[in-house]
């Protein structure tokens, strides 16, 4: 990045810090004591966090308007995502400038990943169905066990909240883009719901650009997409409830293949559902025990003009959870987490020859603390994995943090994570190699954080070295393994800023960073050195409006140099009564190139305009 355009990119992040207001009375929009339950695996305020999180709110996703998961974690510090050519096409997560299969995605605690290529369907996510976001960034395999090199990023359903209300939305935009919602939910005596269900459809644009992939076919490609989420919760007595939800996403997505015929038509069915059971009892005045029971899966087919791809079509992960947490509270300020775990992953897949193993266990246990001593804050986790194909994987955390005032601390830490082979690594016909070690990451970093009000602004420093890498190698001509062979290093700089002015709010993010891999001295695939956006939201009565800047620097891909971009977004909505809302959203004014990987198209210019009733 040019020396001039990171000076204003760090200006546009501390400008509202220097004239910001510090009337507490003004917090109306803001998430700072928001209660996150991700960083720890327990509740505490956001503001209290060790680990750096950032939480997307329903209000967030309201404002925002945004269709899917990818379009809403784009403004995020520390998330780059690439996106195979438009909405609901393949995407990938880069948490920190990690590897897109080291970030672990949950959807309400549940896994949902691919075992087999080892990365979540976030393309598959509507927004529709989702009421929060927590996003934490940094090493913690010691809460959560794999993946979680990059950071954790919790996906949560929407719950029923207050008097049982209908809400519903309608609306259509460029490229043939059609979305519709409708759900109900509240709260009945002891018993909370909501069904929500969920339709898009778009025509889309070529995911591939014939002029540079001539075998591609030009022809728009589309996708659709129907989503339904219910949730219930009954709560037995102040002691005891047990709650039930369930998650199903089918998505029909048409994309190009750069190596087939122009005239070649290709087809994907996918779907990611999730079924959890969770009972909370509060076993005595400081036991509180949580019981949970889940399923994720993840299936995908491809079809070629119609018929099966070949060798293989059809490929399958089942994760089966079981998890028992307890938190003990010590004393005010104090608690104790201990927890056990299995999990059981399973693949199946119409290939042949298939799999030589097909299936793995899990077994771990977890602990933690979190301590307040005044100015000081204390976290240690520690976790251990009993893989059945590669056996013992321990990890950890050690956070610390200071409060020098009521508005400044300082926070550091340092963690310990791995990510396990993905089956495809370890087993895929002429490919996997069962000899594979887990990769292993180590992170440290240190913090300063400003709280005051209306206020936050957080400034972390990161550097996380992973060893192992597992990377495709060529082993003899035309065959390739993959392979334990590289080690790679991320470390750099995070600015995150929300302020709230009267009517205004502002929200920041810049990322500084050095993605390489230091066995051979180059830049990690499709991450840039730089990226960063600021958002600002205003009310003027019944009518809100909004306007969003997103930039990237230069990112390499397929020994390409893609462009860097910005991205100019616009948002208006005006409230045509208690009930009805109209909306506008604008996105990519300048139709500028945003695509993360080479040869592939982005949407471009996009505009879309909705109704929505809220009962």
């Amino acid at each position: 990045m040019k020396k001039h355009q990171l000076i204003a990119a760090l200006f546009c992040a501390l400008t509202p810090l220097a004239h910001a207001e510090t009337d507490p009375s003004t917090n109306t929009n803001l998430s700072l004591d928001e209660i996150v339950v991700t960083a720890t695996r327990i509740e505490q305020p956001l503001k209290q966090t060790l680990s750096s999180t950032t939480v997307i709110t329903q209000e967030d996703i309201k404002n925002s308007q945004a269709a899917d998961v990818p379009a809403i974690l784009r403004s995020v510090a520390g998330i780059e995502i690439s996106q195979n050519g438009g909405t609901g096409k393949s995407s990938s997560i880069y948490l920190r400038g990690s590897n897109s299969t080291q970030a672990l995605v949950l959807l309400d605690g549940v896994r949902i990943n691919s075992a087999t290529t080892g990365t979540t369907s976030i393309e598959n996510l509507m927004l529709d169905q989702i009421e929060r976001i927590e996003v934490v960034r940094g090493n913690i395999s010691s809460l959560y066990g794999s993946e979680a090199i990059g950071g954790v990023i919790q996906i949560f359903t929407r719950h029923g909240h207050g008097e049982p209300v209908f809400n519903m939305s309608t609306g259509t935009g460029t490229h043939g883009t059609q979305r519709m919602a409708a759900g109900f939910g509240g709260k009945i005596e002891n018993t909370d719901f909501n069904l929500q269900v969920s339709r898009f459809l778009t025509e889309g644009v070529s995911a591939i650009n014939p002029a540079i992939y001539p075998n591609a076919n030009p022809d728009n490609d589309g996708y659709d997409n129907t989503s339904a989420s219910a949730n219930v919760h009954h709560a037995f007595s102040v002691d005891h409830s047990l709650s039930a939800s369930a998650f199903n996403s089918q998505g029909h997505n048409q994309y190009d293949n750069a190596y087939g015929l122009p005239t070649d038509i290709h087809n994907s069915d996918v779907q990611v559902s999730k079924f959890s059971l969770v009972s909370d009892n509060r076993l005595s005045d400081s036991w509180l025990s949580k019981l949970q029971l889940s399923q994720g899966m993840d299936s995908s087919q491809n079809f070629t003009n119609g018929v099966p791809a070949t060798p293989g079509s059809l490929y399958k992960t089942t994760n089966q959870l079981l998890t028992w947490q307890n938190t003990l509270q010590l004393d005010t300020g104090k608690q104790l987490l201990a927890g056990i775990e299995y999990l059981g992953q399973q693949v199946s897949s119409d290939r042949q020859p298939a799999y030589v193993q097909d299936e793995r266990k899990v077994n771990s246990l977890f602990a933690g603390y979190t301590g307040n001593y005044g100015a000081h804050q204390l976290q240690t986790n520690l976790r251990q994995d009993n893989n059945s194909q590669y056996g013992i994987a321990n990890t950890g955390l050690l956070g610390y943090g200071y409060a020098f005032n009521d508005t400044w601390r300082s926070t550091a830490s340092y963690s310990t994570a791995f990510r396990a082979p993905t089956f495809n690594e370890l087993y895929f016909p002429n490919y996997g190699n069962p000899d594979l070690k887990p990769e292993q990451s180590r992170n440290m970093e240190a913090g300063v954080h400003y709280t005051t009000g209306n206020q936050n602004l957080d400034l972390t420093y990161f550097d996380n070295r992973t060893q192992d890498l597992i990377n495709t190698v060529l082993i003899a001509p035309a065959t390739y393994q993959a392979q334990n062979t590289s080690e790679a290093r991320i470390d750099g700089l995070e600015l995150s800023y929300a302020g709230q002015f009267g009517d205004t709010s502002i929200k920041t993010a810049v990322t500084l960073q050095n993605p390489r891999d230091i066995t051979n001295n180059k830049a990690l695939a499709r991450r840039s050195t730089t990226h960063s956006s600021v958002a600002a939201t205003h009310k003027m009565g019944d009518l809100q409006f909004g306007a969003e800047w997103l930039y990237s620097y230069t990112r390499t891909d397929s020994g390409k140099t893609l462009p860097e971009y910005h991205i100019f977004n616009l948002t208006a909505a005006y409230k045509l009564s208690k009930q009805w809302k109209a909306s506008f959203r604008a996105d990519n004014l300048t139709d500028q190139n945003d695509s993360n990987v080479y040869g592939y198209n982005p949407l471009g210019r996009t505009f879309f305009i909705s109704l929505s009733y809220q009962q």
